[in-house]
């Protein structure tokens, strides 16, 4: 009995040092990057604003579940396809970023609706954005399909800016203005789809909130008074 014991514990000491320097180490982004699945997340991160967040700070959510779940078995699972199994192309990739965990650092903008121009980066702010973020996080619970923060905002971190945008932001309407746009990647290919996706997946003038069409007139999202001409 005493050495079964002496065993178990040796196991269990053995488990927790292993854990003491495994997890320090499999949280720094430079690990993450040594996937060649990764490695072009791990670069478009680098230039991006979320630069100074890292990798686990997004995709693993707070407390003991999120630690289990999203870092300890979705990272063995992600070891076992990488030795075992057929990697996934990063263009077909699918991460779910939680709005819990966004909300972690960008809790305010629920309480703000952007009519002001002032903090929008231009060009964005010569059209005059209307944006109120509660009012969709709230739709979005509603519908029940797994839609949050990244819903608009999922190349923010992984994407590259666009069409005179100094930053990535949100797509407005990529399909529909005078700048087509067609992303780097395969086409059809899951980041393909992602980047492509825009306001317009919801306001196209037939999808409904609350009985009521959700409409793709312009002025339902910008300014009236700074699009001008473009209403008529």
């Amino acid at each position: 009995m005493g050495k079964g014991l002496t065993l178990i514990g040796a196991i269990l000491l053995v488990m927790a040092f292993g854990g003491a320097v495994a997890i320090p180490l499999t949280n720094q982004p430079t690990f993450c990057a040594s996937c060649h699945t990764i490695r072009p997340a791990y670069e478009s991160w680098k230039l991006s604003t979320h630069k100074d967040v890292t990798c686990v700070d997004c995709h693993v959510r707070p407390g003991l579940s999120g630690f289990i779940q999203d870092k300890v078995l979705a990272g063995l699972e992600d070891v076992a396809i990488t030795f075992f199994g057929t990697p996934t192309d990063y263009h077909n990739l699918e991460s779910h970023v939680h709005s819990s965990v966004c909300l972690n650092c960008h809790r305010a903008i629920l309480r703000v609706t952007e009519v002001s121009t002032r903090d929008l980066p231009p060009p964005v702010k010569e059209v005059g954005l209307i944006m109120d973020h509660r009012e969709h996080m709230e739709a979005f619970e509603e519908r029940g399909r797994g839609e949050g923060c990244t819903t608009c905002h999922s190349r923010v971190v992984h994407g590259q800016p666009i069409k005179g945008y100094p930053i990535v932001i949100p797509r407005g309407h990529v399909k529909l203005d005078d700048q087509p746009h067609e992303p780097n990647v395969p086409s059809d290919s899951k980041l393909w789809f992602a980047t492509m996706n825009d306001c317009m997946r919801c306001h196209d003038g037939k999808q409904t909130h609350d009985q009521e069409v959700l409409s793709n007139k312009c002025e339902t999202c910008h300014l009236p008074d700074k699009i001008g001409g473009f209403l008529f």
